[in-house]
């Protein structure tokens, strides 16, 4: 049964514990996204085409007037998941847009080109910080998968952080930029 990517970040998640969309996103927000990000826009849709094909049952906790739904996995459901986690495919794609501006390099100027690596380096910055935040509770999880991800994480921002200094640093050396 072939599941799409927002598909199976949604079951993944839901298979942990039942989550409504909003809770999806939100944890979307703190985990996946540094790696496989998931919008609304996505996830909502998903939602409907999993109940549809029986992989996830939707139970109404709404609360007033607030309607919210709370999906959990079914048997079907988990074997999707099972199937998926144990085939051989593992989309590897990369979309970085700081590397796209800096491949058209040649179109910019040097100040144009510092700000792009300075931005690309706070950011893999901000994301260390980030995992360092969260590293605790991952690190207490008897399921180690979120830890060695959230390793990985560390590891390549901290390899981007510095090759942006590098890169920095051989842009200032270079007289033919911008």
């Amino acid at each position: 049964m072939e599941l799409s990517a927002t598909g199976r970040v949604i079951l993944g998640l839901i298979a942990t514990q039942p989550r409504s969309g909003y809770d999806i996103k939100a944890m979307v927000d703190k985990s996946t996204r540094f790696f496989w990000a998931a919008s609304y826009g996505q996830i909502y849709p998903e939602l409907k085409r999993l109940a549809e094909r029986g992989l996830i049952e939707g139970s109404d906790e709404s609360q007033g007037e607030r309607p919210r739904t709370v999906y959990s996995i079914t048997p079907a459901g988990r074997d999707a998941l099972s199937a998926w986690i144990g085939s051989d495919e593992q989309v590897h794609e990369l979309r970085d847009e700081a590397l796209l501006k800096l491949f058209f390099s040649g179109h910019a100027s040097r100040d144009e080109l510092v700000s792009v690596l300075e931005t690309k380096r706070e950011e893999h910055l901000d994301a260390l910080e980030k995992f360092s935040e969260i590293e605790p509770m991952a690190a207490e999880s008897e399921d180690f998968g979120p830890l060695m991800v959230l390793r990985y994480g560390k590891a390549y921002s901290e390899f981007g952080a510095e090759w942006c200094e590098r890169a920095l640093k051989e842009l200032n050396e270079r007289k033919d930029a911008g």
